[in-house]
């Protein structure tokens, strides 16, 4: 969950051009699904010249004797212009100007989709927390259907141990557990990959469909892992 900021300024930031209408569709669709998690979410922008990296949370810690793992999720969009934006805001602020620009004609010739920087920024905690660019090991593969099955046990496990009408604080509590826990679904050869991860590359749509004969790629650099599809990476930092 995230807070606006107490004295929250207009952000410097005009906002970006996505390149097409598809472009804009994915990010509708991926903000979408990190919403499904968690419908306060934050997300954060990053402008990479004419690339958009899209960061979200799928699970985090919420405070300093939660044992949740940092698993983020990212996806990338392209750019219609050089961007170095960098911001975090309100998912729902960016879904409500997608849904905005879908209802508007395009010019012709005009393919590019602009979209303008919500004018108040969020205080998410896990944005700060950057993984490295560079210095990535390869581990191995593991099949996209052993881990859609990870996840669906894990979810299903979620609703047994959590009571109707529970508070936050319980629910916290139960999915830090057993999205922290570790099946040994990960490549032979590497660490112990949370459960959360598996649940973050079905639940971002990052697994494609059951009958695809896709691999999960495994990285890890330092305390980092980085498991990727066609679709997307999740990020993964292993306590130490």
């Amino acid at each position: 969950m995230s807070t606006p900021h107490e004295n929250a300024a207009e952000n410097p930031a005009e906002g970006f051009a996505l390149l097409d209408q598809r472009d804009a569709a994915d990010l509708a669709t991926y903000v979408s699904r990190a919403r499904s998690v968690d419908p306060q979410a934050a997300v954060r922008l990053q402008g990479m010249d004419r690339v958009l990296a899209v960061w979200v949370s799928v699970i985090h810690p919420a405070g300093l004797l939660d044992a949740a793992p940092v698993v983020l999720g990212l996806r990338t969009m392209a750019l219609a212009e050089s961007s170095d934006l960098d911001i975090t805001v309100a998912a729902s602020a960016i879904t409500d100007r997608l849904a905005r620009v879908s209802t508007q004609a395009v010019p012709a010739g005009d393919d590019a989709v602009w979209l303008s920087a919500p004018p108040q920024q969020v205080n998410a905690p896990w944005a700060g927390i950057v993984a490295p660019r560079t210095g990535w090991s390869a581990l191995g593969t593991v099949a996209a259907h052993h881990v859609r099955d990870v996840a669906r046990r894990g979810v299903q496990a979620v609703s047994d141990a959590v009571p109707a009408d529970s508070g936050a604080a319980i629910v916290q509590k139960v999915r830090s557990r057993v999205w922290g826990a570790s099946s040994g679904w990960g490549p032979l050869d590497g660490p112990e990959i949370p459960d959360g991860a598996a649940f973050a590359l079905d639940v971002l749509g990052f697994i494609p469909s059951p009958d695809s004969d896709v691999h999960v790629a495994a990285e890890q650099t330092g305390q980092w892992l980085r498991l990727s599809t066609v679709a997307g990476h999740v990020l993964v930092k292993l306590r130490r």
